[in-house]
């Protein structure tokens, strides 16, 4: 099998090396080993590595001035700093300055193969962090993050839109980030030099909705001090963005249908009426059709309204793209309270994809500002997250109505990336899953486990050997 990541080693120790490269080449991962720092410099000059574990003390150029170099030159490639106990002090110095991680001597190859992992996956998740963030600034805003399919429908929506001022009205579960997909279609519209106005109309009391949407005279009512411009006017030429819309109360949906129609209004106790050119952008959580049947909402607005619809994925239908969206959100929230940036444990990282996040991505958003704030260390352990995703209903994993369809759009997701081998891939921990899960049930009985997998026991202990499962 091909290797998929390219390790580089650097130690003049000879043993350091042959037990690294034994130790990576068992994991399945390409490695290429260097006596010297000066030997990496040279061969920088035509490849870079996925990832660089080096010693501080070598011949020649040591290892900080190779940390410092690849900082400079290579900043993208992690660097594994290996030391001996007593250079922990500069070993902390080196992290300081941009090591990914250091590695005590004398280390367990296992530890080292993770970390290497783990190094690897970093650069992947920044890299595509940064290619999903350049891309989304084109589509209108960075928080606007993914590479699930269901958000590429989402991107490619608004593209499509982006030389039209058609209403659209955007559906999806609250926190799955609704405005941010209206800005995205205002800014890439022919009224993106003009006003993006937002009014969230189930924030707003009803009976002051109207003069909010609309504007008010002077004198119209009590504390009406002077004429007043609503929404409608400040979007005139630009768009208005009308989140949860299906809150509007019936008597305001007469007047906004009105307002579309034949876009004129006026304002409240006003008798000329205010002509504007405004496009609406809807966004409901709710089922408008259901509203519709059950009379509580216009269904000739309703029409007006579902001119186009773009549907906003809720979160445990993408969790491919929660790592991602966690180290965007701890960089953001490091930035907003001037901190060094935290990173997830790989255990963290794999706990909090199967989670249901019923408060969607502005749930994981304020559970990374907490976590920037309360976890102790820098990197983020199973310990620092808070109770109420260890405990509570919404931290219990989810286990998926319709695994086929996750498995169908990680495999659409895994095929986009260029993946192939994909069977030989899937197949292992496929059968992985299985067996542990028919272990664990039979409390490790191997007969009674081959019987639940509908395996002879033989071919059960030749898979215990192949996938490398611990027995007890």
């Amino acid at each position: 099998m091909a290797h998929t990541e390219n390790i580089w080693v650097a130690d003049d120790d000879r043993s350091i090396r042959w037990v690294l490269e034994r130790a990576l080449q068992k994991a399945d991962i390409g490695v290429r080993s260097f006596e010297s720092a000066d030997q990496v410099i040279a061969a920088l000059r035509t490849q870079q590595p996925d990832a660089l574990l080096t010693d501080i003390r070598m011949p020649g150029t040591d290892g900080l001035h190779l940390l410092e170099r690849m900082q400079r030159e290579y900043p993208d490639v992690p660097v594994i700093i290996m030391t001996a106990h007593s250079d922990l002090e500069s070993a902390v110095s080196a992290y300081q300055g941009g090591a990914f991680e250091y590695l005590p001597k004398p280390f367990d190859v296992n530890e080292a193969v993770e970390l290497v992992r783990r190094a690897c996956k970093s650069r992947h998740e920044k890299e595509h962090g940064e290619i999903a963030e350049a891309a989304i600034e084109l589509l209108g805003g960075r928080d606007i993050i993914g590479h699930a399919p269901a958000m590429q429908e989402v991107f490619r929506a608004i593209g499509r839109l982006s030389k039209s001022s058609i209403t659209v009205l955007i559906t999806g579960e609250s926190g799955t980030g609704k405005e941010l997909v209206a800005k995205a279609l205002h800014t890439h519209s022919p009224r993106s030099n003009k006003p993006f106005i937002a009014l969230n109309t189930a924030a707003i009391p009803r009976e002051l909705l109207e003069s909010e949407l609309f504007g008010h005279e002077k004198g119209a009512f009590t504390g009406a001090y002077a004429q007043r411009k609503g929404r409608f006017e400040q979007a005139d030429g630009g768009s208005l963005f009308l989140d949860e819309i299906g809150d509007m109360p019936a008597e305001l949906q007469t007047r906004l249908l009105r307002v579309l129609a034949e876009g004129t209004f006026y304002r409240v106790g006003g008798h000329t009426p205010v002509r504007v050119d405004v496009r609406i952008i809807a966004a409901t959580h709710q089922h408008l059709e259901d509203l519709v049947n059950k009379g509580a909402f216009r269904e000739d607005l309703f029409h007006r309204l579902n001119v186009i619809r773009i549907h906003n994925p809720p979160l445990r239908e993408r969790r491919e793209d929660i790592p991602l969206l966690l180290n965007h959100f701890l960089r953001r929230a490091a930035e907003e309270l001037q901190v060094e940036a935290k990173s997830l444990s790989v255990k963290v990282t794999e706990y909090l994809q199967t989670l249901p996040w019923p408060g969607n991505v502005r749930q994981l958003e304020n559970t990374c500002r907490w976590l920037t704030v309360m976890a102790s260390g820098r990197e983020i352990v199973m310990d620092d997250l808070p109770a109420e995703l260890l405990e509570s209903d919404s931290g219990k994993p989810e286990i998926p109505d319709n695994w086929e369809k996750a498995l169908a759009q990680f495999a659409d997701y895994k095929l986009s990336r260029g993946a192939s081998n994909l069977l030989t891939e899937l197949n292992p921990i496929f059968e992985r899953i299985l067996l542990q899960a028919a272990l664990k049930k039979t409390g490790g009985r191997k007969i009674e486990a081959a019987d639940l997998l509908g395996w002879g026991r033989n071919t059960l202990t030749r898979k215990l050997k192949e996938l490398e499962i611990e027995e007890g």
